[in-house]
Formats: C-alpha cells, sequence, structure tokens
C-alpha cells in the first residue's frame, strides 16, 4: 500500500495518471529553468511508476496560506486533470497540511507534494531493515501534520500498532499518541544501529584500509561507477534515487592493498527535512571517509546547480569544505557530450587540480579516477622510521597495506622500517 493509499483510503496504484503542477513564486531565485524543474519532477513521479500526462507551471504574485495557488489557477489545474483523465495531481512544492486539503476539495484529485513523493520513493527502494525504519520515521514525522487526513489508514498499512485509546480519548488524540510511541520506538531502534555503525566504523579506522565515499546528486552515475570499480552489481539504472541503502565494497587502489568504496543515497534539490534527520546516522558514513568524491552528471544541463545542492546537503550534515574529508570531483557522463562540449569540459578540467572526467558507462578515465585517488589518500605523507618487532606481524601487515615501505631490514629480533604515511594513518598507526 503506497503513501496516496493513505491519503483517502482509496488505492492509487502504478500506472496512476498525474498532473505535475509547479508553483514559481515571484522574486523567487532558481538556478535552474523552469522545464529542468517539472522534468525532474516527472522523473521523480516515473519512479514509481507514476503515469505524467500532463504538467505546467503557475507564477504566483502571491502566496495563498489557504490553497497556495489563486482560486482561477486551482480551478484551471482541476480542469486539466479531468481533461487528461488524472485522478492524481503533483505539486512540486511542500503544502501544509490546510494547503493539501483545499486543492483536493477544489479539484476534486487526490494530492501530493513533493516531500510526500520523496518519501514514497524512498519507501519502495529501501532495502534493508535501517533503511525502511529511517523510511518510516520520516513518514511518521511527515505524517503527523496530516492525521485528520490520513493517519487511520497507516496504521491499517502497518497492520496496527496494538495501541487502544482509554476511555473518553478522541480518535484525534489517540492517533497523535501513536505515531509518538511508534517515533519513539524507532528512535531507539535507530540509536542502536548507529552505536553498531560507531563500532564497525572504529574498526575499520583501526584497520589497514581507506574509505572512500562517493557522494552526489541522484542519477549521477554513482552506482554505475561503483559497479566499474568494484565488479560489483550495486542496482544501477537510470531512475532518481535508484540508490537508498549505502553498499561497501573493496576496491582496487594503486599505492593500497585494499581500500572500502562507499555507495551513498543520492541527494536531490529541496530534499526534505525530514529524510535528512532520518538519514542522518547512514550519512555518518560520510563524514568518517577518507576522501569524499562527488560524483556529478557533468552532461546534465543542470549540472551546476545540483553540484550546488549536494554541498548545501553536505554542509547541513555539518560538513562543510574547510570541516570535512578532502573532496574529488569525478566529472561523470563524457559518453553524452558531443565533440564540441567534450573539448570545452575537458580544457576546463585541466584548468583545475580536483577534477577528473570519466564516462562510467563505458569505462573511460575511470583507472585515472583510481590513480587520482591514491595519490589523494598519501597527499601530507610523511616519512617515518620505525622499528617494531619482527614477530608483530599485524603492524607490520598494517604498514605495507596503508603505508609505502621505502626500506625494511631485519637486525636481531628487531625490524627497521622506513615508512611513507598520511597524518591520518600515523594516528591510526599509532592508535594500534
Amino acid at each position: 500500500m503506497s503513501v496516496f493509499d493513505r491519503a483517502e483510503g482509496e488505492g492509487v496504484s502504478r500506472g496512476e495518471k498525474a498532473l505535475i503542477v509547479l508553483p514559481e513564486r515571484a522574486g523567487e531565485r532558481v538556478m535552474r529553468s523552469t522545464e529542468a524543474r517539472l522534468d525532474e519532477a516527472a522523473g521523480l513521479a516515473a519512479a514509481i511508476g507514476i503515469d505524467v500526462v500532463g504538467r505546467k507551471a503557475y507564477r504566483l504574485r502571491a502566496v495563498r496560506p489557504a490553497s497556495l495557488f489563486g482560486k482561477g489557477q486551482v480551478e484551471e489545474i482541476g480542469q486539466l486533470a479531468r481533461e487528461g483523465d488524472a485522478h492524481l495531481i503533483v505539486v512540486d512544492a511542500v503544502l501544509t497540511p490546510v494547503q493539501q486539503k483545499s486543492i483536493e476539495e477544489l479539484t476534486k484529485a487526490k494530492v501530493i507534494d513533493r516531500t510526500g513523493l520523496i518519501l514514497e520513493i524512498f519507501g519502495e527502494r529501501a532495502a534493508t531493515a535501517e533503511g525502511r525504519l529511517q523510511v518510516e520515521l520520516a513518514h511518521l514525522d511527515y505524517q503527523a501534520g496530516r492525521l485528520v487526513r490520513s493517519w487511520t489508514h497507516l496504521e491499517r498499512q502497518r497492520g496496527g500498532f496494538g495501541f487502544l485509546g482509554g476511555p473518553g480519548e478522541t480518535q484525534i488524540e489517540a492517533d497523535r499518541r501513536q505515531i509518538r510511541d511508534r517515533m519513539a520506538k524507532i528512535r531507539r531502534e535507530l540509536e542502536q544501529v548507529k552505536r553498531t555503525r560507531g563500532l564497525h566504523r572504529d574498526r575499520r579506522q583501526r584497520a589497514p584500509w581507506p574509505v572512500v565515499a562517493l557522494v552526489g546528486y541522484t542519477n549521477a552515475g554513482k552506482s554505475t561507477l561503483f559497479n566499474r570499480m568494484t565488479n560489483a552489481t550495486v542496482f544501477a539504472e537510470n531512475l532518481l534515487f535508484a540508490t537508498l541503502d549505502p553498499t561497501m565494497r573493496e576496491v582496487r587502489i594503486p599505492g593500497f592493498e585494499k581500500a572500502i568504496l562507499s555507495d551513498t543515497v543520492g541527494f536531490v534539490s529541496d530534499l526534505p527535512t525530514e529524510l535528512v534527520a532520518a538519514f542522518r546516522a547512514t550519512l555518518e558514513e560520510v563524514a568518517s571517509a577518507d576522501l569524499i568524491v562527488h560524483v556529478r552528471d557533468i552532461a546534465h544541463p543542470d549540472s551546476d546547480a545540483q553540484a550546488a545542492d549536494v554541498v548545501a546537503v553536505l554542509a547541513s550534515l555539518g560538513l562543510d569544505e574547510e570541516d570535512s574529508p578532502p573532496r574529488l570531483e569525478a566529472w561523470n557522463k563524457l559518453d553524452l557530450l558531443d565533440a564540441e562540449e567534450r573539448g570545452h569540459l575537458l580544457n576546463e578540467a585541466a584548468r583545475r587540480d580536483d577534477v577528473v572526467t570519466l564516462s562510467a558507462l563505458s569505462g573511460e578515465g575511470v583507472e585515472a579516477l583510481r590513480a587520482e585517488i591514491g595519490q589523494r589518500l598519501q597527499e601530507g605523507s610523511v616519512i617515518h622510521r620505525l622499528k617494531l618487532s619482527a614477530s608483530d606481524g599485524v603492524r607490520l601487515a598494517w604498514l605495507h597495506a596503508r603505508g609505502d615501505v621505502l626500506d625494511q631490514r631485519n637486525e636481531g629480533e628487531m625490524m627497521h622500517l622506513a615508512v611513507k604515511l598520511s597524518a591520518d594513518n600515523w594516528a591510526r598507526f599509532q592508535a594500534l
């Protein structure tokens, strides 16, 4: 059962016809064109099988608290929906519960806003227990403001939580209590997941392998690049939010015995605050990485705006440019550029020292990316002269795997080494 079922109790199946409407506020500064924003909204709808039969942008002279759009605009939206036989209206904006209910009553169609649409995609794609808990927490947070219209259906969808109201308790009070209790339970479970993840992360920090995190706008090609570099088979399709749950695999990096590559959820403009909060634990993997590779769809007309959105989401997680792991940009999808665009792009990339150009689909430039990652991971390295017991195999193996052993000789039971290590690896070695 989908979020649409929870709205009014009538199911909306995959293939449901929908009209997309985009409100544009007067004086609003945006980096994307109207057409690009409508394209993205249509892509989000297509990600869960909605059949988009029409789309239109509306200029708002003033935001109406009750309905967002003006009366005439809402009437036209209803008329367009009826003409296209669309029983669903997707508003590419965040609606208040009052606005959502008002538009539904005036158009006689179901209405879902951008937050609800993204939550529905995440709910469909979550594959792990943690991912499902995070989505449910975000959804409960979202539904809390829409109790009057949807919560009783959500209870049925979950099979009921086993809570019964006391004598005289109104339905809305019972619903609120169910939400509050369920959210508290999920937060406790996620806190345990967070502690477990932290322990795993601590073990990785002590292990002799660096971690590289792939981040980027949704559909930038992260999973395709991940599969290319690790020979994995992570789901990678031309869909928004094809990847939701983080995946980690070993990857071959020059200068290292092995490294860990992490594929993370894609970002999107106006990512619902409920989801940013719910997925904070998952995205902490990015904060603890040794290197962040920002994968960009460089062939997309809004590539710069998408990159700005990724940087903004990272900053909202406490990872601004100065207080985060080093970053490298991977300009992906060279295969989609014509000769002139390609030449211009390669010239621009050559003037920067933080960019690698590639095509994850064809494999072009991927080896250059490996080499650059290896070089970045060894930046700031210092030669340390060490003396270890020849029987200390664990630390000797650690140094060979994580550092560049320049000299090694035995003197009795002791081993003398000259090892080139990054500052981070030197700190890790001292903590062994």
